[in-house]
């Protein structure tokens, strides 16, 4: 328990480090590859987002999902990767494979589409190499360069004023 608590101050330490520091730069090329993260306990309908790549003309193999899975005992099926807790070291090392290389992919767009407040999920939109990140949560503004304000629960409102936007961006 002290020990875990120490690990979660440097791994918050260690996001406000990279936040600080972060430069925000979003070139203007258009959206072809997406990366989504999820909160399995927040949405778990990850067929919903497939009419919004249509809608954006992006491949489905363009597309790469990872959700946030607080107990390991509920893994799903369906996911392409899935993260818990325990793949977190100290000072933000991850120990998943899976998650490591989503981390270090460059999509044009990062969807960080969870609404709590967890130290997991916002280390991961924070190390994503992603060009532009959109968010649905607007606890530490510093995570997105993009925040449409809605609840887990309203994917249609979020689609649709994700691509009013994205269009007056001209990332469409």
């Amino acid at each position: 328990m002290f020990l875990k608590r120490f690990k979660e101050k440097s791994n918050q330490k260690y996001i406000n480090n990279i936040l600080n520091s972060r430069n925000v730069t979003v070139d203007s090329r258009k959206i072809e590859s997406i990366g989504i993260i999820l909160s399995f306990d927040e949405f778990n309908k990850y067929e919903t987002f497939s009419s919004l790549f249509k809608e954006l003309k992006i491949m489905e193999n363009k597309t790469k999902f990872i959700a946030f899975i607080t107990d390991e005992k509920l893994t799903p099926n369906s996911w392409d990767a899935y993260f818990n807790p325990k793949n977190f070291g100290w000072s933000g090392k991850i120990d998943n494979v899976e998650l490591q290389e989503f981390v270090n992919t460059e999509f044009d767009a990062l969807i960080s589409y969870y609404k709590e407040d967890s130290l997991e999920l916002n280390l991961v939109t924070t190390l994503s190499k992603a060009n532009f990140k959109i968010g649905i949560s607007g606890n530490d503004e510093r995570l997105h360069d993009f925040i449409i304000d809605v609840k887990p629960e309203q994917i249609e409102l979020f689609k649709m004023e994700l691509i009013k936007y994205l269009k007056v961006l001209n990332k469409i």
